[in-house]
Protein backbone atom coordinates (compact mmCIF):
# COMPACT_ATOMS: atom_id res chain seq x y z
CA UNK A 1 0.00 0.00 0.00
CA UNK A 2 2.89 2.20 0.92
CA UNK A 3 4.34 1.85 -2.55
CA UNK A 4 1.16 2.58 -4.20
CA UNK A 5 0.97 6.01 -2.28
CA UNK A 6 4.99 6.81 -3.30
CA UNK A 7 4.19 5.73 -6.85
CA UNK A 8 1.14 7.83 -7.44
CA UNK A 9 2.79 10.88 -5.29
CA UNK A 10 5.82 10.61 -7.69
CA UNK A 11 3.86 10.57 -10.79
CA UNK A 12 1.54 13.70 -9.42
CA UNK A 13 4.51 15.11 -8.85
CA UNK A 14 6.27 14.30 -12.58
CA UNK A 15 2.47 16.47 -14.13
CA UNK A 16 2.93 19.11 -11.81
CA UNK A 17 6.76 19.32 -12.90
CA UNK A 18 6.04 19.19 -17.25
CA UNK A 19 2.85 20.90 -17.09
CA UNK A 20 4.46 24.28 -15.15
CA UNK A 21 7.59 23.66 -17.54
CA UNK A 22 5.06 23.65 -20.71
CA UNK A 23 3.31 27.07 -19.15
CA UNK A 24 6.89 28.48 -19.01
CA UNK A 25 7.66 27.38 -22.80
CA UNK A 26 4.54 28.76 -24.28
CA UNK A 27 4.84 32.04 -22.23
CA UNK A 28 8.47 32.85 -23.84
CA UNK A 29 7.57 31.65 -27.06
CA UNK A 30 4.23 33.75 -27.20
CA UNK A 31 6.45 37.16 -25.70
CA UNK A 32 9.14 37.75 -28.22
CA UNK A 33 11.37 39.84 -27.67
CA UNK A 34 11.07 43.22 -30.21
CA UNK A 35 14.19 43.86 -32.22
CA UNK A 36 16.52 47.41 -31.10
CA UNK A 37 16.60 49.26 -33.63
CA UNK A 38 17.58 52.88 -33.33
CA UNK A 39 14.83 55.92 -34.06
CA UNK A 40 16.23 59.08 -35.70
CA UNK A 41 14.48 62.23 -34.23
CA UNK A 42 11.92 63.58 -36.57
CA UNK A 43 12.23 67.56 -37.75
CA UNK A 44 10.52 69.44 -34.77
CA UNK A 45 7.62 71.09 -36.72
CA UNK A 46 6.01 74.52 -35.53
CA UNK A 47 2.90 73.77 -33.48
CA UNK A 48 -0.03 74.03 -35.52
CA UNK A 49 -3.19 75.18 -33.36
CA UNK A 50 -5.54 72.33 -32.76
CA UNK A 51 -9.12 72.82 -35.00
CA UNK A 52 -12.15 73.93 -32.72
CA UNK A 53 -14.22 70.98 -31.19
CA UNK A 54 -17.44 69.77 -33.49
CA UNK A 55 -20.17 69.40 -31.28
CA UNK A 56 -21.57 66.25 -31.20
CA UNK A 57 -25.14 65.80 -31.85
CA UNK A 58 -26.55 63.71 -29.33
CA UNK A 59 -28.04 60.54 -30.71
CA UNK A 60 -31.99 60.43 -31.79
CA UNK A 61 -33.82 59.09 -29.40
CA UNK A 62 -36.01 56.59 -30.79
CA UNK A 63 -39.87 56.94 -29.58
CA UNK A 64 -41.49 54.71 -28.01
CA UNK A 65 -44.14 52.64 -29.76
CA UNK A 66 -47.13 52.26 -27.34
CA UNK A 67 -49.80 50.52 -29.57
CA UNK A 68 -50.32 47.23 -28.51
CA UNK A 69 -52.92 45.04 -29.95
CA UNK A 70 -55.29 43.78 -27.00
CA UNK A 71 -54.12 40.54 -24.71
CA UNK A 72 -56.23 37.66 -24.98
CA UNK A 73 -57.48 35.41 -21.76
CA UNK A 74 -59.26 31.72 -21.89
CA UNK A 75 -62.77 31.27 -20.68
CA UNK A 76 -62.74 32.35 -16.48
CA UNK A 77 -59.04 32.39 -16.58
CA UNK A 78 -56.70 34.83 -15.91
CA UNK A 79 -53.82 32.81 -17.64
CA UNK A 80 -52.64 34.42 -21.01
CA UNK A 81 -52.93 32.88 -24.00
CA UNK A 82 -50.14 32.09 -25.86
CA UNK A 83 -49.98 34.28 -28.76
CA UNK A 84 -50.25 37.19 -26.19
CA UNK A 85 -46.76 36.52 -24.92
CA UNK A 86 -45.30 38.14 -28.32
CA UNK A 87 -47.19 41.06 -27.82
CA UNK A 88 -46.22 41.38 -23.94
CA UNK A 89 -42.50 40.79 -25.36
CA UNK A 90 -42.72 43.24 -27.90
CA UNK A 91 -44.41 46.03 -25.40
CA UNK A 92 -41.68 45.33 -22.56
CA UNK A 93 -39.08 46.77 -25.01
CA UNK A 94 -41.15 49.71 -25.80
CA UNK A 95 -41.90 50.60 -22.16
CA UNK A 96 -38.02 50.22 -21.39
CA UNK A 97 -37.29 52.75 -24.39
CA UNK A 98 -39.20 55.58 -21.96
CA UNK A 99 -37.96 55.46 -18.46
CA UNK A 100 -40.43 57.89 -16.92
CA UNK A 101 -43.50 55.98 -18.48
CA UNK A 102 -46.43 55.09 -16.38
CA UNK A 103 -48.90 52.71 -17.28
CA UNK A 104 -52.58 51.61 -16.49
CA UNK A 105 -53.36 48.15 -17.10
CA UNK A 106 -57.28 47.74 -17.82
CA UNK A 107 -58.87 44.30 -17.18
CA UNK A 108 -61.96 43.47 -18.59
CA UNK A 109 -64.30 40.37 -18.97
CA UNK A 110 -66.56 39.10 -21.31
CA UNK A 111 -70.53 38.83 -19.69
CA UNK A 112 -71.11 35.33 -18.31
CA UNK A 113 -70.86 34.80 -14.80
CA UNK A 114 -71.97 37.67 -12.10
CA UNK A 115 -70.89 41.27 -12.14
CA UNK A 116 -68.99 40.98 -8.85
CA UNK A 117 -67.08 38.04 -10.20
CA UNK A 118 -66.15 39.58 -13.88
CA UNK A 119 -64.91 42.58 -11.51
CA UNK A 120 -62.65 40.12 -9.83
CA UNK A 121 -61.41 38.52 -12.82
CA UNK A 122 -60.72 41.59 -14.60
CA UNK A 123 -58.21 42.62 -12.01
CA UNK A 124 -56.72 39.47 -11.86
CA UNK A 125 -56.32 39.51 -15.73
CA UNK A 126 -54.59 42.90 -15.23
CA UNK A 127 -52.86 41.55 -12.59
CA UNK A 128 -51.13 38.83 -14.81
CA UNK A 129 -50.53 40.84 -17.66
CA UNK A 130 -48.52 43.10 -14.67
CA UNK A 131 -46.25 40.04 -12.97
CA UNK A 132 -45.33 39.05 -16.65
CA UNK A 133 -43.95 42.60 -17.57
CA UNK A 134 -42.63 43.02 -14.10
CA UNK A 135 -40.87 39.54 -14.58
CA UNK A 136 -38.91 41.11 -17.70
CA UNK A 137 -37.49 44.08 -15.66
CA UNK A 138 -39.79 46.76 -15.67
CA UNK A 139 -40.33 48.15 -12.13
CA UNK A 140 -43.68 47.39 -10.41
CA UNK A 141 -44.31 50.97 -9.30
CA UNK A 142 -45.27 51.92 -12.89
CA UNK A 143 -48.07 50.12 -13.55
CA UNK A 144 -51.59 50.98 -12.31
CA UNK A 145 -53.99 48.34 -12.25
CA UNK A 146 -57.85 49.14 -13.30
CA UNK A 147 -60.70 46.55 -13.14
CA UNK A 148 -63.76 46.71 -15.47
CA UNK A 149 -65.52 43.32 -15.61
CA UNK A 150 -67.72 43.43 -18.47
CA UNK A 151 -69.10 47.02 -18.35
CA UNK A 152 -66.92 48.40 -21.28
CA UNK A 153 -67.16 45.15 -24.35
CA UNK A 154 -65.23 45.77 -27.17
CA UNK A 155 -68.20 43.52 -29.20
CA UNK A 156 -71.08 42.13 -28.53
CA UNK A 157 -71.51 39.36 -26.08
CA UNK A 158 -73.58 37.35 -28.23
CA UNK A 159 -71.50 35.33 -30.17
CA UNK A 160 -68.42 33.30 -29.08
CA UNK A 161 -65.86 35.21 -30.56
CA UNK A 162 -67.75 38.25 -29.20
CA UNK A 163 -66.91 37.08 -25.79
CA UNK A 164 -63.36 36.15 -26.56
CA UNK A 165 -62.33 39.51 -27.79
CA UNK A 166 -64.04 41.21 -24.45
CA UNK A 167 -61.90 38.95 -22.77
CA UNK A 168 -58.71 41.18 -22.76
CA UNK A 169 -56.43 43.63 -21.01
CA UNK A 170 -55.35 46.64 -22.20
CA UNK A 171 -52.31 48.56 -22.13
CA UNK A 172 -52.69 52.19 -21.65
CA UNK A 173 -50.16 55.23 -21.39
CA UNK A 174 -51.01 57.85 -18.47
CA UNK A 175 -50.28 61.08 -20.31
Amino acid sequence: MKTLKSLSLSALICLLVVSLYSCKTKKMVAKPTPPATVQEKAPVEAAKPEPAPVAEKPAPVEKPDFNFSNLQFEFNSAVLKTASFQILDRAAIEIKKDPEVKITLNGHSSAEGTPEHNMSLSVDRANSVKSYLVNTGIAAEKFTIKGFGSTVPLTSNSTEEGKALNRRVEIKINE
